[in-house]
Parts: structure tokens; C-alpha cells; sequence
């Protein structure tokens, strides 16, 4: 038989499917993995962790660029002196701890700004090795540690300058909310800097320094389980599919301390882009963050539903293949062997008719074909009886029935039990996470459109009232080479007139290039928003350097794993950029987000404040808005950055029970559709074929071949019917013979009616002369 034909296999197949199902369904259904921590929260401490190391990341090469970007265009003008250096770079970036300028040959400080710079780590005689000039961490003597920057300033008859900028490793702009902290640790696994846990003497009883204590320990503890995970492969470090963040990344549990469970994320400092080394991701950093979890003892975790779940299965599906064995597999194999014996000429018993569909009606022609080669005509025989009642059901009807009753398994689990309907627990720490995620977001872009802003400046200072335009084009073209987050930079006169220009086509109209505001939006009612810094250029009647903010960069800023749809929204609540899809300058969603961003944008004692929302109306979901706070221009553009995801996503325990209990409702019916749509195919339809054939030749019809088309059971008695039918011509060559007058000569009368005729007259006379 063949492997992949017969009766035997479908119901075989159908049988192993069931089994193995009704006990995954006994075992998965009643588990509840970290009931007391649901796995969304583990994984939003992952992706905290990983905004972390991103804005980390991004802080450490942006300031690395400034430093070398600042010194370029320093070198590329007239020679100044080391405090002019510094005193530009101040008023322009406030952002290092502290500043100097050495002289290399002799090793003088020649100007200092802010704290004082470790210049005792640095030696002058290596800079001009490969890698003399890269960043480096030094530790002070009260334990902090600082990332020093290096860039030379030089200038044609001048001793060689090197400037020196100094900064700690804090976070730029990242909401911890009230119970969380975050740190910076090393290869080792020591903790360079952290933040969100207070020190003992802070705090009154001695509870709380108990629970600092141990808050500490647990930090440490977590430090030094991600350095260790952070030297593994980022590639062989997640699941494969899951994409995202191209670092190391990933979830800790910690102890206990009365009903909270300590719970931290961790990510490497990677680049953006795979493949990259950039100067953040070349230090060997990792971050760490570390959130206390109320654990929810009340969470059901009763396995009882799963086990009556795989008890009716068992149930049904017994039922099932007992009715496929019953009523389809011994009738056809009976048929199979009762054929088997008419072929072999055992002709005393009579047939065993099967009682139900095709196989009773083949099973009865097989009767009348033992007859005839018995001898009887075929006219004698009778005509077929067509079974009445329920022998009338068939094969097709049988696999129908089963179909039903594994659908009546299958449908409910798909369609009506454990439905996570409004009712499912949603920790709050997800909604917190939420809004500190977004809250954090909408720092980093509202830094990043500040940042664009003091580069303009920057560049506008140094190009002055005596730079040429080929000079110009020069600083220009370095500029947008080293900063991806300009389109175009051009500088324009006081009428809008374009007098050098790096980057595509501006699309600002004349009049709209200089402005008094530094950052606009531009665009509206068009395609795509246009967002344009502009800065002054000293000495030069109204001429203004304009750089067109690139829409990739905002989109680029807003992608984040685990938040969900993310939306920047003007101070209209209209979308101007987005990490999905949008329509420029359209609504949001609902008017739900934009009563959100409304409440937020409302100043709450100096600023606004971040809100995160759980919405049931319309399903559950949870939603988040953070407008901008802080300082710089880009604050009085009065944006916000809004988030939100529906819970069904996350992998709460309910929401788990409810996907497990379709999937396997799934599993079930696809069983069946699959080993029932088999057995259709390779059973019903040629058994019900081969039915009406079987009674075609019982009634006479000697002229049709049999070819079996598989090599099964049914193809076994389209065999034998074949054989029977050459033995029934057979026996009616041979009879003529016997009973035909032989004419003089030898030769026999003519008939009109040939040997093989099943027409021709079978009761015919011949009369001796």
C-alpha cells in the first residue's frame, strides 16, 4: 500500500494528532509562566534598558563629534587664543563638565573652563600614534569616572593645540519615574555611575536604609549578570525572528523583599546600525535598570481547565476515529478481501455486504458478479437495491459527521472560553512604563532638534562677516557630511536669496528663509512637514544660515520596540512624524489621545508632565503622552510625543490563556480539516466512483476498463473488479463456442452480433438440419 494513500494513514495521522494535542492542551492550558511578574513586564524593562543605552549612546558620539566638528572649524579660521576657544564652545554647548586647552610640545594648560580636567591621565607623546586620539575613561579619586574627548586645534606658524573636554556618563533626559534606578557598568561588571536610589543619609527610619541596602546589593547583583551576558553575540543573544535592538539585550529577576520582586533590564551600547562601530559602542558600556514589581498573588493558575480540555478531546476524538474505524476502514477492507477472493475463483460463499454508503452498494454488486461466474446471466442477477434509511449514509457523510463533532471540540476554545475580555489585570507598571518610555522619547527629540539648532549657530559664528562663498560651500559641505539630520544647509541674505548651498533643493519659499524664531514648522496643508532652523551670521546685514531638518530624522528618533504606534504632534495635536505610516498634518486616531495630549500640555507647577492612561472603552489599550520640558528652543514649539498599544499584545497571563486556548482550538480544527479532507480525497471520491462502476459491470457492462488509480485499498478492488470483468468475457467467448452449428467447410454461421457484443442475443437457439 502506499505511504501516503490507503484508509489506514488519515485515520492513523488523525489519531497521533489528537493524542498529542489533547495533552498539550492538559499541560499548556493550566500554566502560568511568572505568574508573580508577567513576562510584558520583564520584557518593558528589556526595552527600558534599551532606550537607556540608546540615549547613552547617543549622548557620548554627539558630544565626541562636537568636540572634533568645533576644532575643525576653529583650525579652518584665523588663529584665536585657548580661552576664546573655550568661551565659544561654552556659550554654545553646555553640556561638558569642563573644558582646557594644552599646548602639545611643552604640555601647557593654556585655558581651563569648569572643573578641572584630569590632564595627568593624558600623554601628549602618544597622540600622533594610531588611535592617539580616540576617547578614554579616566577614574578620579572619589571613585566617578569621566569620558575624555580629544581634537587638535592647529593653525599655519602656530604651536599645536589640543582641546580637552571632560564629561560623566549621566543620562541625558531619562524618566525614571519614582521607583526605578539605572546604571552604567563596565566589562567588569563595576558600576561606573547610577542614578534613582538615594543614599542613607537621605532617608529617616531604618527601614528604608534596609531597603537601600538591599537595593544596592541587588543593583550590584544585576551589574555583574549583565556584564556577563554582554559578552556573548549579539546575534546568537535573541530569538531568531525578533530583530530589534542591535546590541545585547535582555530581563533579570531578582529577590524579594516583603511582596515586591526586584526586576532590571539590561542593553549593551551598540550602533544604530549593524556592523558599525561608533565611539560609545567601542567602550565596553552596558546599562542596567532596576525596577521593583508588586507581585499579584491572586492570579489564577489552576491547571483544572486544561486537564478537562484534553479529557474531552480524548472524548471526542475517540469517538471519531472509532466512527472512521467502524463504518469506513473494516467495510473498505472487507471489500478489499472479499474481491481478493472472487478473483481467485472461491465462488461457494456469499459476499459479505458491508451495511452502510458505497461500500454497501460495491459490496453488493460483488454479490452479483459472484453469481455470473457462476454462470447466471447478468439480467438474473437483478438490478442493484439502493440502500433506504440510514444505510443511505455515505462516506461523504461519515467524514462530515466527524468533522462536526471535532468542530464542536474546537469552535468553543476558538470562539467563546477564556476570553480576556475587559476585565483582564493590566500591571500597572506597564502603564508607568509607558509613560516614562514616552516621556524619555520626547526628551531625546526635543534634544535632538536642540542640538541641530546650536550646530546651526556654531557654523553661523564661524562662517562670520569675511568667509567667502567658496568657503562657505566648504564649512557647509562638512557640515551636512558629518551631521545626517540636514536635507539641505544654505545660507541666505536678508531677502531669502540662496548664497552658498550643500544638500537638495531648498524647500523653503523666499520669503519664508530668514525668521526670528530658530525652529519652525513649515508645510502645512502639504505632503510632507518641513521643520527649519535658522541662525543669524554675525556681521553680515541679515544673512542667516537655514538648514531643512531631514523628515527620515524625526522618524528615525521615534522608533522604539514596545511602544506601540508613536506619533509627534504639533501644538495642534496634528502629526508631523511617526515610527509607522501617517498622513502629514492628519488627526490622531481618536479623540481619547487628543483629550490626552491636551491634559498633559497643561502646566503642572514649572512644567508640563508625562501621563499614561489605561483606556477600556473600544477594547484595552494603553496610551501615553509626554509634551516637551525642558529648555532650548525647540520647548516653545509646544509638540508632544504620544504613544499607545493595545493590551491583547502584551503578554499579560490573560491574554496568554486567551492565545493558547485559540491556538488551540486552531490546532484541532486544522487537525481535522487536514486528515478528513485527506481521507476525502483519496477515499470518498474514488470510493464513490468506484461504486457506480461496480454496478456498471454487474449490470452487464463489459466493455469499460478498471484502472485503479492509487495503490490502496480502493485501487486493490478496482483491480479485482478488473480481473472479474476479463473472466466474465472470458466465459462468454467460451460459451458460444459450444452451442454454434458448424457450417459445411468448417465454417461457423455468421451473427450479426459479435463475440464480444454485450447486446447481442443470449438465449438464441441453434436447430441441427
Amino acid at each position: 500500500m502506499s505511504l501516503i494513500g490507503g484508509i489506514r494513514p488519515p485515520i492513523a495521522v488523525l489519531s497521533v494528532l489528537l493524542l498529542s494535542l489533547a495533552g498539550i492542551t492538559a499541560l499548556v492550558l493550566g500554566r502560568a509562566d511568572n505568574a508573580g511578574v508577567p513576562k510584558a513586564v520583564l520584557t518593558s524593562q528589556q526595552h527600558f534598558a534599551e532606550d537607556g543605552a540608546i540615549a547613552l549612546r547617543a549622548s557620548i558620539d554627539e558630544s565626541v563629534t562636537d568636540v572634533t566638528r568645533s576644532a575643525a572649524l576653529f583650525s579652518a579660521g584665523r588663529p584665536v587664543s585657548g580661552d576664546a576657544v573655550l568661551d565659544k564652545l561654552g556659550s554654545t554647548y553646555q553640556k561638558w563638565m569642563g573644558t582646557a586647552v594644552v599646548e602639545i610640545e611643552s604640555g601647557k594648560l593654556v585655558a581651563a573652563r569648569g572643573e578641572t580636567v584630569p590632564l595627568t591621565s593624558v600623554d601628549t607623546s602618544a597622540l600622533g600614534d594610531e588611535g592617539g586620539l580616540a576617547p578614554r575613561m579616566v577614574k578620579l579619586r572619589n571613585g566617578e569616572v569621566r569620558l575624555l574627548s580629544f581634537a587638535l586645534l592647529s593653525w599655519p606658524g602656530k604651536p599645536q593645540l589640543l582641546l580637552v573636554a571632560s564629561n560623566n556618563l549621566k543620562f541625558p533626559g531619562i524618566s525614571l519615574g519614582q521607583f526605578r534606578s539605572i546604571a552604567v557598568v563596565d566589562r567588569s561588571g563595576s558600576i561606573l555611575s547610577s542614578d534613582g536610589i538615594a543614599e542613607p543619609e537621605q532617608v529617616r527610619t531604618s527601614l528604608d536604609r534596609q531597603e537601600i541596602t538591599a537595593s544596592r546589593k541587588q543593583l550590584k547583583d544585576f551589574a555583574r549578570s549583565a556584564a556577563r551576558e554582554a559578552r556573548q553575540d549579539p546575534r546568537s543573544s535573541k530569538t531568531p525572528g525578533t530583530g530589534g535592538y542591535q546590541g545585547v539585550s535582555g530581563s533579570l529577576l531578582g529577590g524579594r523583599m516583603l511582596s515586591e520582586q526586584s526586576v532590571a533590564g539590561y542593553a549593551t551600547l551598540a550602533s544604530p546600525e549593524p556592523g558599525e562601530i561608533t565611539t560609545a559602542s567601542g567602550l565596553g558600556l552596558s546599562v542596567v535598570a532596576m525596577v521593583k514589581v508588586a507581585e499579584d498573588p491572586t492570579r489564577p493558575t489552576s491547571p483544572v481547565f486544561g486537564l478537562l480540555a484534553g479529557g474531552a478531546l480524548l472524548l471526542v476524538g475517540g469517538i471519531a476515529v472509532g466512527v472512521l474505524v467502524g463504518t469506513v476502514q473494516r467495510p473498505l477492507i472487507r471489500l478489499f478481501l472479499e474481491s481478493r477472493r472472487l478473483t481467485r475463483g472461491d465462488l461457494t460463499r456469499p459476499v459479505t455486504v458491508p451495511g452502510y454508503g458505497e461500500a454497501h452498494r460495491i459490496g453488493g454488486a460483488l454479490e452479483r458478479l459472484r453469481r455470473q461466474l457462476m454462470g447466471e446471466r447478468a439480467d438474473a442477477t437483478g438490478a442493484p437495491a439502493r440502500p433506504r434509511g440510514p444505510r443511505r449514509v455515505g462516506t461523504r457523510a461519515l467524514l462530515v459527521a466527524c468533522a462536526v463533532l471535532l468542530l464542536a471540540w474546537s469552535a468553543p476554545l476558538m470562539l467563546l472560553l477564556n476570553r480576556a475580555d475587559s476585565t483582564a489585570v493590566v500591571p500597572q507598571q506597564l502603564v508607568n512604563d509607558q509613560r516614562e518610555r514616552t516621556d524619555t522619547l520626547s526628551d531625546r527629540v526635543r534634544r535632538a532638534l536642540n542640538e541641530g539648532e546650536v550646530d546651526l549657530q556654531s557654523v553661523a559664528s564661524l562662517i562670520g562677516n569675511r568667509t567667502e562663498p567658496a568657503a562657505m560651500d566648504a564649512v557647509l559641505e562638512r557640515t551636512v557630511h558629518e551631521n545626517q539630520r540636514y536635507r539641505s544647509l544654505y545660507v541666505v541674505d536678508a531677502s531669502g536669496e540662496v548664497l552658498a548651498r550643500q544638500g537638495k533643493e531648498p524647500r523653503v519659499v523666499r520669503s519664508e528663509r530668514a525668521a526670528e524664531t530658530s525652529i519652525r514648522l513649515l508645510g502645512h496643508g502639504g505632503k510632507e512637514p518641513v521643520v527649519v532652523g535658522t541662525a543669524e551670521i554675525p556681521g553680515r546685514d541679515g544673512a542667516a544660515l537655514v538648514g531643512e531638518f531631514r523628515a527620515e530624522f524625526l522618524n528615525a528618533l521615534l522608533k522604539r520596540p514596545g511602544l506601540g504606534v508613536v506619533r509627534l504632534v504639533d501644538d495642534k495635536s496634528e502629526v508631523i512624524a511617526g515610527n509607522t505610516g501617517f498622513l502629514a498634518f492628519d488627526s490622531l486616531p481618536d479623540e481619547h489621545l487628543e483629550d490626552l495630549v491636551a491634559a498633559t500640555g497643561q502646566t503642572l507647577g514649572r512644567k508640563a508632565r508625562a501621563g499614561g492612561v489605561l483606556y477600556r472603552h473600544g477594547g484595552v489599550r494603553i496610551a501615553a503622552a509626554a509634551p516637551f520640558a525642558g529648555s532650548g528652543p525647540a520647548e516653545s514649539l509646544g509638540w508632544s510625543v504620544v504613544s499607545w498599544q493595545p493590551a491583547d499584545r502584551l503578554a499579560i497571563p490573560e491574554y496568554d490563556t486567551q492565545n493558547r486556548t485559540v491556538l488551540a482550538g486552531l490546532l484541532g480544527a486544522a487537525a481535522a480539516a487536514a486528515c478528513l479532507g485527506w481521507l476525502h480525497i483519496v477515499v470518498a471520491r474514488p470510493l464513490r466512483a468506484l461504486a457506480d462502476r461496480a454496478e456498471a459491470l454487474a449490470g452487464g457492462d463489459r466493455k469499460t476498463v478498471l484502472f485503479p488509480q492509487h495503490h490502496d485499498e480502493v485501487g486493490a478492488v478496482t483491480r479485482s473488479l478488473e480481473l472479474v470483468r476479463q473472466q466474465l468475457q472470458d466465459q462468454r467467448r467460451q460459451q458460444p463456442q459450444r452451442g454454434t452449428p458448424q457450417r459445411a467447410g468448417g465454417a461457423q454461421d455468421p451473427s450479426p452480433y459479435g463475440p464480444h457484443d454485450p447486446h447481442g442475443p443470449q438465449d438464441q437457439q441453434y436447430v441441427r438440419n
